[in-house]
């Protein structure tokens, strides 16, 4: 009977915890939002961008006609003028300075351009801290403090007790790596297991992250196609300086008839190529469906926008079917935050055991062949 009363006291407190986290997602006037509300005709296009692309301050909300924005470093080197740093709210005050400015169109929209001799725009060196770029330094930071406080707390007060967030660590930790890691790759399993947990640790974090509609969060890291690049390289280069003499056979000289490999390669082309597609699926999987619900999201937020016109009655119920479908597909997001960051590790860790692969038989001894 106590156990009963404490399972359901538990289940009350992460049902709270849910629907906090749920009505924090759900806020629906984010600072694009009320500045298109403000406008004639709406952008829907715009709108949404502006929620997953990247850009050089931190948009907070805007308060009557005056955003309210946290300004970024901004880094860039020039051809001519050599290297120069300063806030982004310079841009502000205004439009164009020390020869630099944002561009409002072209291939260069929203990104930092200045004019070359022949009055042609060009990008420079640009290394700012921009809000993806700060996100995912703090997102590291919190990570790092959040994985050390674990092993403190392990180190210090042992295995028992247990209890709150340590639990909920341990589960993830040991789901990832029992039932992940170890039947994936096989007999060397430890090698991996470091990269793979902090691979897993770091997406769901930065997909997390990206639902909390205020900041220091709110920034769509893992919705930015180089985020996705750089992990799904690093899983191409483990995997492949990893690879077993097997490995490279089944790539170079595959079990298959001699006519696919002699006098045209034709299979080990294929196996070649799947060595880069692996990782690119691993990429694209990611980046798409996390900008996916974001989209989604920003779309059904829309809604309550682009109904104005149209009457008091038809706002009113599309502002409630708005809203309840938001709050629906930010529950879905937040699985998908999971289920994303569990699929990505479980593929790296599925693409490393492929390439630990050891022969299937082994030559047989003489001597066996003699007593036969």
């Amino acid at each position: 009977m106590l156990k009963s009363t404490m399972f359901t006291n538990e289940m009350k407190r992460y049902l709270l915890y849910i629907l906090c986290l749920t009505t924090l997602v759900s806020l629906p006037l984010n600072a694009a939002s009320e500045k298109a509300a403000s406008e004639k005709d709406i952008n829907v296009r715009e709108i949404i961008l502006s929620e997953i692309t990247d850009s050089y301050e931190w948009h907070i909300t805007t308060w009557g006609n005056k955003p309210i924005s946290v300004p970024l470093p901004v880094i860039v080197h020039s051809k001519t003028s050599g290297w120069h740093i300063f806030m982004s709210s310079k841009f502000e005050e205004q439009p164009v300075y020390k020869g630099f400015y944002i561009a409002k169109e072209g291939k260069y929209k929203d990104k930092i351009v200045e004019l070359d001799e022949n009055g042609k725009e060009v990008r420079p060196l640009d290394i700012s801290l921009t809000k993806t770029a700060t996100a995912l330094i703090f997102n590291s930071v919190l990570l790092i403090i959040l994985i050390m406080s674990i092993a403190h707390y392990y180190k210090k007060d042992g295995i028992f007790p247990k209890k709150g967030f340590v639990i909920l660590m341990e589960m993830l930790i040991m789901d990832i790596y029992e039932g992940v890691i170890k039947p994936s790759i096989g007999k060397d399993y430890r090698r991996y297991a470091p990269y793979l947990l902090t691979v897993f640790f770091f997406i769901f974090l930065n997909n997390l992250m990206g639902l909390i509609p205020f900041f220091p969060f709110g920034a769509t890291v893992t919705g930015n196609i180089a985020i996705t690049l750089t992990l799904a390289l690093c899983t191409l280069l483990i995997v492949n300086f990893s690879g077993t003499k097997e490995y490279w056979k089944e790539i170079f000289w595959p079990e298959v008839p001699a006519w696919l490999k002699v006098p045209v390669p034709l299979m080990p082309a294929v196996e070649f190529i799947g060595i880069f597609t692996k990782p690119f699926a691993l990429m694209i999987r990611l980046f798409a469906n996390i900008v996916g619900g974001h989209s989604i999201v920003g779309g059904l937020v829309c809604l309550v926008f682009v109904t104005v016109k149209l009457g008091t009655t038809i706002n009113i119920t599309m502002s409630a079917l708005s809203v309840i479908f938001t709050v629906f597909i930010d529950l879905i997001e937040l699985l998908i935050a999971y289920i994303q960051a569990y699929i990505f590790t479980m593929l790296s860790a599925v693409f490393i055991g492929l390439a630990r692969v050891e022969p299937s038989h082994k030559p047989v001894a003489k001597e066996t062949v003699k007593q036969v």
